[in-house]
């Protein structure tokens, strides 16, 4: 079973991020837009797991999740990974939430201790828009994101962490909530 771990979004914030990817497609860019039923902010990607080691995840999460209280977070900006030079990701901020960092950290350690490898670059919370198939109108799109550094489309209120199943179909993939472990005790 392929698994993350993620902070799902309101449906306000997802069409407010559908209103954003259709200003942006107007450029032509050679871009495959993220469904944005299917956005959301990855904390940690575990990849293939046995179904067996779902309860023991969902069982970590709770002691993390527990130590953790409800707080928001805003969508804004928009910008490019690695570099605008070569663009691979389309993506849009999240600003306002430091405990954001701490969160995933400490899923990182509690998933390790799991098995899982642990993150080795810095964790920079984003929400994947799209991913660049090739440079075809990528000056265009790099252009026009510049007028959407202080773009703000929402704001998150995180009042729990999901646990997630991913199956990849010839539509995209298809994600299903397996549990959702409320913050704060």
């Amino acid at each position: 079973m392929r698994s993350f771990i993620a902070i799902e979004l309101p449906d306000t914030v997802k069409a407010a991020l559908l209103s954003l990817q259709q200003e942006l497609r107007t450029c032509g860019a050679d871009v495959r837009w993220v469904r944005p039923e299917g956005i959301h902010l990855t904390l940690k990607f575990l990849g293939n797991i046995e179904e067996k080691l779902a309860e023991n995840i969902v069982e970590s999460l709770k002691g993390t999740c527990g130590k953790f209280q409800k707080f928001s977070c805003e969508v804004r900006g928009v910008g490019v990974f690695p570099g605008i030079k070569n663009p691979r990701v389309l993506w849009a901020g999240i600003e306002g939430c430091e405990v954001l960092n701490f969160i995933q950290q400490e899923i990182d350690t509690v998933m390790s201790s799991l098995g899982f490898q642990p993150e080795d670059r810095k964790f920079t919370p984003h929400l994947t828009l799209g991913r660049f198939r090739s440079s075809g109108g990528k000056l265009a799109l790099i252009n026009k994101i510049g007028s959407y550094k202080d773009y703000s489309v929402g704001i998150i209120d995180v009042n729990h962490i999901s646990f997630m199943r991913s199956d990849l179909g010839p539509a995209g993939a298809k994600y299903t909530r397996i549990a959702s472990i409320p913050l704060g005790n």
